[in-house]
């Protein structure tokens, strides 16, 4: 009796820990979700991005504004945009600048797209984002997510922008398509750049996700396996912290 007691005392203890643990886990993540002091309008870091704020407009998967984007304008923490600035003096180098989809996410904006997706009857943008999926299985195939390392403030979507020919880099495929076709991997080997013929991209456009991807990787990013355009800071400096502050021009203080 005496040594089963002991090991019910022993086992609430470990519960007791790992409740504990939790506790302060999720105080961690809800820090002063509003404080702007470590962001920077990427603008101001990066003067040479071209921005295309899909959430500021109603071209993508939801089809209008998204909740707490205010105006047309991304902002990173301030140790995520001096590495973006490595990765655009690197890429100008090489006739391309870069051009931003999205980086600051606020949580109001993930808390949208997750009633979007619980939304199964508005297919309004489908043929554009997901034609060859029922809406019904985004959450299922992790296309939708109730957090987003945006939150966090050092994550960016972008693409590169050809100087001479004063145009997008074909990518063979679009910002946001919910598909494999997406997967840095789709055609080819993203470790060693080697390409693998198929009917859906060509060699040029896998080469030129690479190109992307060597720069971005070369300054301190980690890419995402589902999305060639996705990367995220590796030593980011806010790991637990969402926050929810509204995209808009932050005032250089």
């Amino acid at each position: 009796m005496k040594k089963t007691l002991l090991g019910m005392t022993a086992t609430i203890l470990v519960i007791c820990s790992v409740i504990a643990s939790c506790k302060s886990k999720t105080k961690q993540t809800t820090k002063d979700i509003y404080d702007t002091s470590q962001f920077v309008t990427l603008t101001d870091a990066v003067p040479d991005a071209i921005l295309e704020i899909r959430y500021f407009g109603t071209y993508n998967f939801v089809g209008a504004r998204i909740n707490g984007y205010l105006e047309p304008t991304a902002l990173l923490t301030k140790k995520a945009a001096d590495s973006l600035k490595a990765v655009s003096d690197d890429v100008i180098k090489q006739g391309y600048r870069l051009k931003i989809y999205d980086a600051y996410r606020p949580q109001r904006a993930v808390d949208h797209f997750v009633q979007w997706a619980k939304a199964v009857d508005d297919t309004l943008m489908k043929k554009y984002f997901y034609p060859d999926l029922d809406k019904s299985v985004l959450f299922k195939l992790e296309y939708i997510y109730e957090r987003s390392g945006h939150t966090r403030g050092s994550t960016v979507d972008l693409t590169l922008f050809d100087m001479a020919k004063e145009k997008e880099v074909d990518m063979g495929g679009t910002f946001d398509w919910f598909g494999h076709e997406s997967h840095p991997d789709f055609g080819g080997n993203p470790e060693t750049a080697e390409y693998s013929k198929n009917d859906s991209i060509t060699s040029e456009q896998f080469q030129n996700r690479m190109i992307l991807r060597a720069a971005m990787l070369r300054h301190g990013f980690k890419p995402l396996d589902t999305e060639w355009w996705h990367f995220t800071l590796k030593d980011e400096p806010f790991p637990d912290t969402y926050f929810n502050f509204p995209v808009k021009q932050l005032n250089v203080k």
